[in-house]
């Protein structure tokens, strides 16, 4: 008994030591990096009262030190800056669905404004541009080095009026020149369509607050159109070129069509702000086959709805890799009216992977085809004869074993068929998705 107490004795007396000769030099350091503190603090005073003072041309404070804020917090990572509060009301206005401009999200890589997607019925969608564009002027004058805010303030202006930016695109040798009328963009955060009569494609553009409501909505209108969800074969989520958007309608959308589990965690700085959001019962469809869509274009909300319904293997994700923006930012309403956007933390997918600078690799990989907007289609040989078959012969045997009813109802089957056939000219990853989709049909004896 007295060795298990003095065994503890000595360990705690041991603690007291260690923790006394350690305090000392902790305090000490502490101390020190407090001062060095307030003499950069110091010094950035000086800094100040020096422009202020000396420089060429009178300057505005309030400019000044706003700028010095958005450098400070421009400096941690592309998605960290500060918002002053006429941008803040822009964006507040953004997660509501209309604003004014050219319809494009954008990043900043290697101090060069890079597209990450543009905006389905945009100016900028209309322009053609494309995923991964990097815009290096506007109207002429160079954004090489300039803030990502700066540049983007440089591309706002009035509804109606031009603006002339220059992209560099890859697979194209020179920069070129596009125009663009800006515009009020009005996102319809879902859209909807039937495919081959018995797949649901939801097109979703953007996590705003319309976007779960509009999921519901879109889903509910085409379940009744195509007589009920037993004539459903499964659902297309048309993920690409989603630049993201609100955290709680990722996690509302991953919900609808997860039964239990994890959907998504965030891990901060400190253990005790991290967060994990799980699914509820309840899936909209009522477990049928999913196709999630996704490319380059896909990024944040976008990623952790396809990784949470892949890791949950409750859909098949196709496409190409999607941007692999990983992170959190929290928007802090900041003195002033303005506000602070500022990285708080990364999400990790219900497997536990961060797809931080990596992205949501799909299942099968499907590259889009790019179109020659050159080719005009005049070159092609239209002496080529019409296909031949048995019932196009003179004199054919009729078929016996079909009623009219019969022939009807597989003339309108080969129809679908045909349907599909040619959106592989139109769209050939979403003709993919709804390939398989009715491959899984066939195998399970669905519709």
């Amino acid at each position: 008994m007295k060795k298990y107490v003095l065994a503890a004795l000595g360990g705690t007396v041991a603690g007291v030591l260690v923790t006394t000769q350690v305090a000392q030099p902790l305090i000490a350091q502490e101390q020190t990096k407090s001062a060095s503190v307030y003499e950069q603090l110091d010094l950035f005073g000086d800094i100040f009262e020096r422009i202020r003072s000396q420089y060429v041309e009178p300057v505005e404070t309030d400019k000044l030190i706003e700028a010095a804020i958005n450098g400070m917090l421009t400096s941690l990572d592309p998605h960290s800056s500060y918002l002053p509060p006429n941008d803040f009301d822009d964006m507040q206005v953004q997660t509501r669905g209309e604003f004014g401009g050219l319809g494009i999200e954008v990043t900043q890589q290697d101090g060069f404004v890079k597209v990450v997607s543009p905006m389905d019925d945009t100016p900028a969608d209309a322009a053609g541009i494309q995923s991964g564009d990097f815009i290096t002027a506007v109207d002429g004058e160079s954004l090489s080095g300039i803030p990502l805010d700066e540049a983007v303030e440089k591309m706002r202006g009035p509804v109606g009026s031009e603006i002339i930016i220059t992209v560099v695109r890859e697979g194209t040798a020179e920069p070129f020149d596009v125009s663009i009328i800006r515009d009020t963009i009005k996102l319809v955060a879902v859209r909807s369509r039937l495919v081959g009569g018995h797949t649901i494609v939801l097109r979703v553009t953007t996590f705003n607050d319309q976007t779960m409501p509009g999921v519901e909505e879109e889903l509910k209108a085409k379940i009744e159109e195509v007589g009920g969800m037993d004539n459903v074969n499964g659902i297309v989520l048309d993920l690409r070129n989603n630049p993201g958007g609100l955290l709680t309608q990722a996690i509302k959308v991953s919900d609808a069509f997860l039964e239990q589990g994890e959907i998504v965690s965030t891990r901060g700085r400190n253990p005790q702000d991290n967060e994990r959001y799980n699914a509820t019962a309840g899936d909209l469809i009522g477990g049928k086959p999913m196709v999630v869509l996704i490319n380059g274009g896909s990024a944040s909300a976008s990623e952790i709805v396809a990784g949470a319904l892949q890791d949950h293997q409750r859909a098949i994700v196709v496409g190409t890799k999607s941007f692999g923006k990983g992170s959190v930012q929290t928007v802090v309403p900041v003195r002033g009216d303005g506000a602070m956007r500022l990285t708080t933390a990364r999400y990790y997918t219900p497997s536990g992977r961060s797809i931080q600078a990596l992205g949501v690799a799909p299942d099968i990989i499907v590259q889009q085809p790019q179109v020659d907007p050159q080719a005009t289609g005049e070159d092609e040989d239209d002496s080529i004869l019409p296909e031949r078959s048995e019932s196009s012969l003179r004199g054919v045997l009729s078929n016996d074993s079909m009623s009219d009813e019969e022939r009807e109802q597989l003339e309108a089957e080969r129809a679908l068929v045909e349907e599909t056939a040619k959106l592989r000219d139109e769209d050939y990853q979403l003709a993919y998705a709804v390939d398989i989709l009715k491959g899984l049909a066939v195998v399970n004896h669905r519709p």
